[in-house]
């Protein structure tokens, strides 16, 4: 079905400027249009969306640099909608792969409406009986990287001592609920009072503390992990990271 064709405003956020260091309020604004509710004609296989929930990750400060290597992301235009991972309901359709009522997960605009004619990534959710703002977290791409980060790439084992930073991120909060259901011993840092609080006594980790209290890493991490680490979970980089003197050996 193409749509009913009916005028609607659509809210958006655009893109202002480029960025070469930590991104501003300034650097995006918000905007209102209008758009039918319909694919336009020439759009075969297009699929027009109403967006329900967005994802606000870490890899979007790259696509608002000017100068990235196009094989990895694509900059975002100025004056276009930003663009990110987000849940959506197909409003109308010409792809043969989706049907109005849909409900979908993939990359669309920060706007109310999105006329979708790139597919990768995008599919159809196929389990709706969860929030489909699941999708957005634990069932989207931070549950992902930290499923097969944890599972896969560090094969854990039971008892192992595993050490998280930036631990109340949205990966680095599900890394350590897996870790704790392998039967580890999990000890996370972050960058206040409030999100320490967060991860020992909503999460379950077994201990955590601020970075920023903390004037030398490897002195702190001894005090937590007096036999070693077997884990690092790295979720910063630069001068977070613990040396290799802070492992099991």
């Amino acid at each position: 079905m193409a749509g009913s064709g009916e005028t609607v405003s659509n809210m958006q956020v655009l893109f202002k400027n480029y960025e070469s260091g930590f991104p501003k309020e300034s650097d995006m604004y918000v905007a209102t249009t209008t758009t039918e509710l319909k694919v336009p004609e020439g759009f075969n296989n297009g699929v027009l969306v109403k967006n329900l929930y967005l994802s606000c990750d870490p890899y979007m400060i790259i696509m608002m640099k000017k100068s990235i290597d196009p094989r990895t992301f694509t900059s975002y235009t100025p004056g276009s909608p930003l663009r990110g991972y987000g849940v959506a309901k197909v409003l109308a359709s010409r792809h043969p792969d989706y049907k109005e009522g849909d409900f979908v997960w993939g990359t669309v605009g920060w706007e109310e409406y999105s006329l979708i004619t790139s597919f990768q990534p995008f599919f159809k959710i196929q389990d709706t009986d969860v929030p489909l703002s699941y999708y957005t977290g634990i069932l989207g791409m931070p549950g992902m990287t930290a499923y097969f980060g944890f599972y896969q790439v560090c094969s854990p084992k039971k008892g192992e001592h595993v050490y998280i930073s930036a631990a109340s991120g949205a990966v680095g909060q599900l890394v350590g609920q897996f870790a704790k259901l392998m039967g580890c011993y999990v000890v996370g840092s972050a960058g206040s009072k409030e999100k320490v609080d967060l991860l020992k006594n909503k999460f379950g980790f077994d201990e955590a503390f601020n970075y920023k209290e903390e004037p030398d890493l490897n002195a702190a991490l001894g005090r937590y992990f007096p036999e070693g680490i077997d884990i690092y979970f790295e979720n910063v980089g630069g001068g977070a990271r613990c040396s290799t003197q802070c492992f099991r050996t």
